[in-house]
């Protein structure tokens, strides 16, 4: 029987990924950060080493973009060293390792969707940690899954969707980004394909969202259409919201990897959030 450590579970996707291998009744053991702090090397190893998984899915991360201009130092610690200490406990104990990591390790620039082997080029701090992250998978590890995704969204912590219901409160209008574009993705649709994955051998750097592209002022017109709110959108250019980080322009991933791969896509984004929203309607 297959045992998976999975680390992030007080995050949105960790959360999902625990749900998940629980219903396919795969043993598991989800740590928050709480529980586990990933820099702490000898803490990682301890941890790994006690529950001897076969497999560790790794969602934990520092992944305020906006604060890691500020805290690049503490950003660093938790995605390029912590990351490091997985990948060694992994090496040490012989699981496979899969790491969740972000379209934010390309340069954004351009319209056509970016391919896993494309050059990289991060334009802020916490896409840098996150490509640096990568990195020490690749270097330490032979066995391992590389995840880029984007725009997530869940049912287990904070997200866009979250904060645009919540200005429908006590706004009638909300100014949003629109040339910034990308797939949002639902982390209930990503945590199936990571459990996929980590029972085969296809190990590889793969990009999964769900399907289909659109703007984040689209997304937010889509997000008040399906909750049934009257707010106007009025859509800004990125250089006109003021951000500490830069932000990529062009998100678009390539899920040719996955088709090679034989894995399946996930499921339009406008299906994923319909669902979330009717979920969230319910809790």
């Amino acid at each position: 029987m297959m045992k998976v450590f999975v680390t992030g579970f007080g995050g949105q996707l960790g959360y999902d990924v625990c749900g998940e291998l629980g219903r396919r009744g795969i043993e598991h053991m989800g740590t928050s950060s709480a529980e586990l702090d990933v820099t702490d090397a000898a803490a990682v190893m301890e941890a790994v080493r006690r529950y001897r998984p076969d497999a560790v899915i790794h969602c934990a991360a520092y992944t305020k973009v906006d604060r890691a201009e500020e805290e690049a130092e503490k950003c660093r610690a938790v995605n390029v060293d912590g990351t490091g200490n997985i990948a060694r406990a992994c090496r040490e104990t012989g699981a496979k390792m899969l790491y969740l990591s972000t379209d934010y390790v390309f340069p954004g620039t351009g319209e056509m969707p970016y391919e896993p082997d494309d050059p990289t080029g991060p334009v802020n701090v916490y896409g840098t940690t996150k490509l640096g992250g990568e990195r020490a998978v690749k270097e330490l590890l032979d066995r391992y899954f590389i995840v880029r995704t984007s725009w997530v969204f869940g049912a287990n912590g904070g997200n866009f969707v979250r904060t645009m219901l919540r200005l429908a409160g006590d706004r009638d209008e909300v100014r949003v980004v629109s040339d910034q574009i990308g797939s949002p993705t639902y982390t209930a649709d990503l945590a199936p394909l990571l459990c996929d994955m980590v029972t085969t051998d296809k190990y590889g750097v793969y990009h999964a969202t769900n399907e289909g592209v659109c703007s984040w002022a689209e997304f937010a017109r889509e997000i008040f259409r399906l909750a049934g709110k009257r707010v106007r959108v009025d859509p800004i250019a990125t250089a006109e919201y003021p951000a500490k980080a830069a932000r990529p322009l062009n998100s678009r991933l390539s899920k040719k990897s996955l088709d090679e791969a034989g894995f399946r896509r996930l499921p339009d984004w406008h299906d994923a959030l319909r669902r979330y929203i009717e979920a969230d309607d319910r809790r």
